[in-house]
């Protein structure tokens, strides 16, 4: 079997945005490895699910996000939006962060966290320690405003990544235009404004349908509307976390039905295309075999030393979070496991692995 491609982070990622951004805003100790230009005041927009591969095949619905100028650049591994928030936010790699997968064991609680749930156990600053990109550019003296939905406003998730922001709770989209426009009023500004729906439209409707393409369209709507709204000089841009494919239920391998992908396994978390498995002491290689003759060609099954490179530089006090095997669906297969994690493993639209489609993410700038 060929082995598992891993996200570009050489060449420029998600990792990259905020860091060079905040850059641009004159924050030291920080690198503009992307160029974005400089300027007194910026807009980070982060739209949940927006695909480079699925914005280049929507053209004629998204005429304002494709007038912008862009390049592309790569998600993170896990494809994934805790994974994925966690290096915009701190700019550094889920292997620096720790945030490695929609959900993980803490082997210092013995639990598996679902950061998209996350209240206040664990402490979020245990969990993530880094300083965030947010924190560095407060205390440049930027104002800096998070502009995102109101009941993620005290979120385990938030507190982890989007440390040092001012955090604006905005439900609608005028009320993201009113808070975003607000935020960078002055010069000296830096926003991040995060569009959770289109995400949410893909995983229940798949993003081949005609909703997720009406949900796109209001993408489009909301930035052409912000963009009017945003002072000239105000420099503008706009990323996603992931992409994401359509699973049939035929392509859905059904974890529960084969009891020998459970023998000697403690815990399974992750996601359909993404999962972790933990072993109980001594039996990793066992069930690795176990994992890679069942799944034979249909998904990347790995050691956690073999699957360490996808997560960037991995810090030494974190790589026990990643399974002790780690198995990645390929092509359109998905993973699913009732038991696990029910009502994601029965989505439609899925994101967590690494083919094109899931990796290759948008950056816009204006």
């Amino acid at each position: 079997m060929s082995r598992a491609p891993a996200p570009d982070y050489a060449s420029g990622s998600l990792a990259d945005v905020m860091p060079s951004v905040a850059a641009a805003l004159g924050v030291p100790s920080v690198e503009n490895s992307l160029g974005i230009e400089p300027c007194d005041r910026a807009v980070v927009i982060l739209i949940d699910g927006l695909g480079a591969e699925l914005l280049a095949g929507a053209a004629e619905i998204a005429p304002t996000l494709l007038s912008l100028k862009s390049r592309r650049l790569s998600t993170v591994f896990p494809s994934t939006t805790p994974a994925g928030l966690g290096s915009l936010g701190t700019g550094s790699t889920p292997g620096a962060h720790g945030l490695v997968g929609a959900s993980f064991l803490l082997p210092e609680t013995g639990k598996v966290l679902h950061p998209l749930s996350w209240t206040d156990d664990p402490n979020p600053i245990a969990v993530q320690p880094e300083r965030t990109v947010f924190e560095l550019a407060r205390e440049h003296g930027l104002n800096v405003r998070a502009v995102s939905p109101s009941a993620y406003a005290n979120s385990g998730l938030t507190r982890a990544v989007l440390r040092g922001a001012d955090y604006r709770g905005a439900d609608t989209p005028d009320a993201r235009l009113n808070e975003t426009a607000l935020a960078v009023a002055d010069r000296g500004s830096l926003a991040y404004v995060y569009w959770g729906e289109l995400d949410k439209c893909g995983h229940v409707h798949g993003v081949a349908s005609e909703r997720w393409r009406e949900e796109l369209a209001s993408v489009d709507a909301f930035v052409e509307q912000l963009l009017a709204r945003l002072p000239k000089d105000c420099r503008v841009v706009l990323t996603a976390d992931h992409g994401m494919v359509d699973v049939p239920v035929e392509s859905r391998i059904d974890l529960d039905a084969v009891p020998v992908l459970w023998e000697s396994v403690t815990h399974l978390a992750g996601e359909p295309r993404a999962r972790h498995v933990y072993a109980r002491a001594g039996a990793g290689a066992e069930v690795l075999e176990a994992w890679r003759e069942t799944l034979g060609d249909r998904a990347w099954v790995m050691s956690r030393s073999e699957a360490e490179r996808l997560f960037g530089d991995m810090d030494d006090m974190l790589v026990d979070r990643v399974g002790d095997v780690v198995a990645v669906a390929r092509n359109g297969w998905s993973l699913v496991s009732d038991r696990t994690d029910s009502f994601v493993s029965a989505l439609i639209g899925q994101h967590g692995g690494l083919s094109l489609q899931e990796l290759a993410i948008p950056l816009l700038t204006r």
